[in-house]
């Protein structure tokens, strides 16, 4: 989980189920904008949309290890919690068990919950820094 403050909560509830919603709000051009949202099945993937380069230095996401493939779809699963940091490429990740799909590409930061099955669908070759923690 990242240590960034969390600004404002949002509790949304519908007669189906209850999900909460944690927002960032932008404050600015350099000011990165995150979400992360519970549902009914655990934690959602978190995105923060083009991170500025003091939040990446903090991380240390330049020493982290790096990865890529090209266009492709296939199935994954998180056995920890992973953070990446995108390079290059767009991608949509679409979790098995019915939490809400993230999209994102070239400099967003993204963090993914252990235990999550999911489809990723890369339509546009990826590279990134990612962390298993």
């Amino acid at each position: 989980m990242t240590k960034t403050k969390i600004f404002s909560i949002a509790v949304l509830l519908s007669s189906n189920a209850s999900s909460m919603a944690f927002t960032q709000p932008r404050f600015g051009a350099n000011r990165a904008e995150t979400s992360i949202f519970m549902s009914s099945s655990g934690p959602e993937i978190e995105v923060i949309s083009q991170a500025d380069e003091e939040f990446l230095k903090k991380k240390g996401v330049f020493s982290w290890g790096t990865w890529g493939c090209g266009v492709s779809k296939f199935p994954w699963t998180y056995g920890e919690n992973e953070s990446c940091y995108l390079l290059e490429g767009k991608v949509t990740v679409t979790p098995d068990d019915g939490r809400a799909a993230a999209t994102f590409g070239k400099g967003d930061f993204v963090t993914f919950p252990a235990g999550m099955s999911c489809t990723w669908d890369v339509s546009e070759a990826v590279q990134k820094h990612f962390l298993f923690f």
